[in-house]
């Protein structure tokens, strides 16, 4: 075998061009000769020569949709992003250039499957038919081909739906034609595209005072800000303009939208997705066969989405009222959010007007007594307290907005809230066209109890101690009166949130009810659902006062409907007999009749059994405190932060201020500094001999600061001092 490769390879060497070597074999045979006593490359070299090939570049498809992918739809959106917090205010007018980015819509492509089979398609698992597909939907977008609600025609389909809609029967065909459906896959896309090119527009022109259904805000930050802002206030009108949610006229809808956007093939397709009718009709439903008494439950495909696990599925029930509705607008899907936040900016920027015009500040004022008006309060380290003041009072006002309801709390006499309710009637009518009375803005009194967010906000009159430093440094402390704005979870919404959801029946004296929707589950199963459902309820009250008491009522509820539960499933006839059995937590297993069987703590070890977790806070004590942590006035969300310190950073001008200021101050930077030391090294070009360093010893300083200075510093400097003389002598010479 070795004699026949001698002989082979010796015939090959023989030969005068039998393979064309190129830079990288000529590498080789190169190393190969210089390194004759290397036995891994003498051994593998020539058969690493006779394997290469030569490289051909691989020919790009030019039909191949993934070449128009230039980069990441990500960094596409970042992009426009930072162009529109750079400059809010100009008009958007060339959104098409955006609506022909293929990046954009891929990753509404993988959004809307992440949505709609509740996994993340990565960009290298879409196959190369449904990118041309998207490419299509692309195309007829642009060439106005698209048409909105369709049914049986798909320009591209969901990767889990398989129906063929060629092959349908006519009774299919009519149900799915006249019956409500949900919205097509391809729409959704659409909508997702609109949707990301948009938001970042208004993002960057939304008033501070709006809340909902905006990235980084939330019913929590909304209760923040009352606690921070609203303390101080005496009447309060809480409007309900939830109306406006369920749908305005298109032709107010694109009046709002044109106010910031001049392009027309965007503003159609909305003015489109806003005219087609949507189809609601139902048939008749046949008359329901009689099923059987045990049926076999239906078996979840794969990519088929989950239902919501029962523990969120009862939380969502526990929705406040301001929160309960979702505006949807014709075919506009996710978009509908947003078009209701522009359709109300026009309000919120009506009210921030009134807020400058209605400031009146007071100098006798302890507060707000700065003509500008954006003084702080008396006591910055503790902002909700506010002091009593005199008769003359600053008069100020300030309001939050969530959704379609509006919170305005006002610090003057109550003609003064009278007047700001009939000229927002006024405006309403003018503007929304929507007829609202005074019984629509209640004008309250603090006293009375403010419900917003099912929190009632009331005030707390306190007499803290209050030290301060005199002239000659001497500290005083002296009782000081004021009023704290209290945030309090409603006890009353929570008895009615658990009674829609069947957990208890009666209001003064609420008695649980068992939750016999978990009757086939297992007891550790059910106990951790109702753990998750405790953990988000605690998560929801995090900013009331009376959090402790809250959470501990919604952990009795929860706690006695199971063992009712347990009571019926396991046959012991009484609650008492359940929490004898299976502690007062419900951690022990039921099955036995004993409290805890000899071989379960066995089982348990070696797996056979399956762990059971205790209910969650079923003492007061093991629930958390209530969370004041302080709240900057100015508060902007984390995303916007960065937007804006990256604009600064990225503005030249941003640069040469702080240069200028480093220089003012007589400081060097540490660029500067760094940089002058790599100067200096380059100039004197000095080997610096490690070793002889180290065995300098003591003067390792001096010699640095020599090599730092370059060893021409002691020449210059005597030449200078001889400069200095033979100019001191021809100024001599010359007198």
């Amino acid at each position: 075998m070795h004699r026949r490769l001698a002989i082979f390879t010796s015939k090959v060497l023989v030969n005068a061009n039998p393979i064309p070597i190129t830079t990288a074999t000529s590498t080789t045979l190169l190393y190969t000769q210089s390194n004759p006593l290397n036995p891994r490359t003498n051994g593998f070299a020539f058969f690493r020569l006779l394997s290469f090939t030569p490289g051909h570049r691989r020919v790009q498809d030019p039909d191949d949709p993934s070449n128009l992918m230039k980069e990441d739809g990500v960094s596409v959106c970042s992009q426009m992003w930072i162009e529109n917090f750079r400059e809010p205010g100009r008009t958007a007018s060339n959104l098409t250039t955006y609506l022909r980015r293929f990046e954009l819509w891929v990753l509404a492509y993988q959004k809307v499957c992440a949505d709609d089979m509740g996994a993340y398609m990565p960009r290298s698992a879409i196959q190369r038919s449904a990118l041309e597909d998207l490419l299509a939907l692309r195309n007829a977008v642009l060439d106005n081909r698209f048409k909105w609600g369709a049914r049986l025609d798909f320009l591209i389909k969901s990767p889990k739906d398989k129906t063929d809609y060629r092959s349908l029967s006519k009774r299919k065909i009519k149900a799915i034609l006249t019956t409500t459906q949900p919205a097509a896959f391809q729409d959704k896309i659409v909508q997702e595209v609109l949707f990301m090119i948009m938001e970042p527009i208004y993002e960057a022109r939304f008033s501070q005072k709006s809340f909902a259904f905006r990235p980084g805000r939330n019913a929590h930050t909304v209760l923040r800000v009352i606690r921070r802002t609203f303390a101080g206030y005496l009447w309060y009108i809480k409007g309900d303009l939830s109306t406006i949610l369920d749908g305005m006229k298109v032709g107010l809808v694109i009046g709002a939208l044109m106010r910031d956007v001049r392009d027309k093939k965007v503003i159609d397709l909305i003015k489109e997705a806003l005219t087609t009718p949507v189809i609601t009709s139902r048939l008749e439903e046949p008359k329901k066969k009689t099923k059987r008494k045990y049926q076999k439950k239906r078996v979840l495909a794969e990519d088929e989405p989950k239902p919501d696990p029962y523990w969120l599925d009862t939380f969502f029930g526990f929705a406040p009222e301001e929160a309960e509705k979702l505006p949807s607008w014709g075919h506009c899907g996710i978009l509908s959010p947003l078009l209701a936040n522009i359709c109300l900016d026009e309000l919120d920027q009506w009210m921030e007007g009134k807020l400058k015009e209605f400031y009146r500040p007071s100098k006798s004022d302890v507060i707000w007594n700065s003509p500008e008006g954006e003084a702080e309060q008396g006591n910055t380290s503790w902002p909700e307290f506010v002091p009593t003041s005199g008769p003359d009072k600053t008069r100020k006002m300030d309001f939050v907005r969530y959704g379609g309801h509006i919170l305005i709390g006002v610090r003057g006499p109550r003609a003064d809230a009278a007047t700001l309710r009939k000229q927002l009637i006024e405006f309403i009518d003018q503007k929304y066209t929507l007829k609202i009375d005074n019984e629509s803005l209640p004008i309250e009194h603090i006293t009375k109890g403010i419900m917003f967010l099912d929190h009632v906000l009331c005030r707390r009159v306190v007499y803290p101690t209050l030290r301060y430093t005199a002239t000659g440094g001497k500290i005083i402390s002296e009782k000081g009166v004021g009023t704290l704005l209290s945030v309090t979870a409603s006890l009353k919404q929570c008895i009615k949130q658990f009674r829609k959801l069947n957990f208890l029946k009666g209001d003064r004296d609420p008695d649980p009810q068992p939750c016999f929707r978990m009757f086939h589950a297992t007891q550790a199963h059910t106990n951790a659902q109702m753990n998750k459902f405790l953990s988000t309820m605690v998560e929801w009250y995090r900013y009331a006062d009376n959090r402790k008491k809250i959470v501990n009522f919604c952990s009795y509820i929860i706690r006695g409907s199971l063992a009712k539960l347990y009571a019926a499933k396991y046959k012991l006839r009484s609650r008492a007999k359940v929490y004898k059995i299976g502690s007062r937590n419900l951690s022990r297993p039921l099955k036995e009749k004993k409290g805890s069987s000899p071989d379960y703590h066995n089982l348990l070890r070696m797996g056979l059994a399956e762990s059971i977790d205790g209910l969650q806070y079923t003492r007061m004590s093991h629930v958390p405190e209530t969370d004041y942590t302080p709240f900057p006035s100015n508060w902007i969300p984390d995303h916007e932060k960065a937007l804006l310190e990256y604009i600064s950073l990225d503005d030249p001008k941003t640069l040469e201020d702080q240069r200028f200021s480093i220089r003012k101050q007589g400081l060097v930077s540490t660029q500067d500094y760094i940089s002058m030391l790599v100067w200096n090294y380059k100039r004197n070009a000095i080997v610096m001999d490690q070793l002889s360093l180290i065995k300098s010893g003591g003067n390792n300083t001096e010699k640095e600061q020599h090599l730092l200075l370059g060893p021409d510093q002691d020449t210059y400097d005597q030449k200078s001092k001889e400069e200095e003389e033979h100019e001191e002598g021809f100024d001599i010479a010359e007198i």
